[in-house]
């Protein structure tokens, strides 16, 4: 059974969020993405810089098997970017939740989080994978 986290909000198209103390979110793909898509092999993130909106593809993740659009959970301004994984894009199968996040995102109304759904509504999807 894949980890689900209990802090972080979700997209049933399986991305995660979670909200910094600062107030930025930050966002990646949940463990039973990264287990459904096996041995990831390439991440495209958005810009830092841009604005990405929520609901709307905001990057790629391709593995051995499939490519698979990402998606943000929130609306905003892009200020970083985890560039460990243009080098070792396998960091989203050791730690999807830590050291294998996307990118960082200044939200404009961090009330869209509250569409998403939280750990036992993800739990309730991936079952029904």
């Amino acid at each position: 059974m894949s980890e689900v986290r209990n802090e972080l909000k979700y997209l049933s198209s399986h991305e995660w969020a979670r909200v910094e103390e600062d107030g930025t979110v930050t966002i990646g793909i949940t463990d039973h993405a990264q287990d459904s898509l096996g041995d990831v092999v390439y991440v495209e993130t958005p810009d830092v810089g841009s604005t990405v909106s929520a609901g709307e593809e905001a990057g790629v993740v391709e593995s051995v098997k499939a490519a698979s659009d990402i998606y943000s959970l929130v609306s905003g301004e892009v200020i970083a970017v985890n560039e460990a994984l243009e080098d070792a894009p396998e960091t989203v199968n050791e730690s999807p939740y830590d050291d294998g996040w996307f990118f960082k995102v200044k939200p404009t109304d961090l009330s869209e989080l509250e569409k998403a759904l939280d750990a036992e509504g993800y739990q309730a999807v991936c079952e029904e994978d």
